[in-house]
């Protein structure tokens, strides 16, 4: 038990000092380039890839077996999928992002809302 409590609390402790970080960041380079922000939002996607395919996935088939493991990634790419169609509904009614068409933006946040769940 007091592994488990040890765990939590320091991913609870590197989890909020990322973001925090990314914050601050966030606030300090308010000009960005699409460049910047292309690279940025690139190497977040690949690092969540990583993260997928080097521990999760293999630990999911300790735990379990194949189809058990091949149903919860089909499952997640279906509420991911989801998500990605209420940003982008929420973002299309909202007049000064029609207005930018920043694609960005949406990819921004539906990233933010895949790092939120791991």
């Amino acid at each position: 038990m007091e592994e488990i409590l040890k765990t939590g609390l320091i991913g609870l402790f590197f989890g909020t000092f990322g973001t925090t970080l990314g914050g601050i960041i966030g606030v300090t380079f308010k000009n960005t380039s699409n460049r910047f922000l292309s690279f940025i939002l690139s190497f977040a996607s690949g690092l969540m890839i990583s993260i997928i395919c080097f521990d999760l996935i293999p630990e999911a088939l300790e735990i379990s077996n194949i189809p058990q493991t091949i149903i919860g990634i089909v499952f997640g790419i279906i509420i991911m999928i989801f998500c990605d169609l209420i940003v982008s509904k929420k973002l299309n009614s909202n007049k000064k992002f029609l207005e930018n068409n920043n694609t960005l933006l949406k990819t921004g946040i539906v990233v933010s809302l895949r790092v939120s769940n791991t």
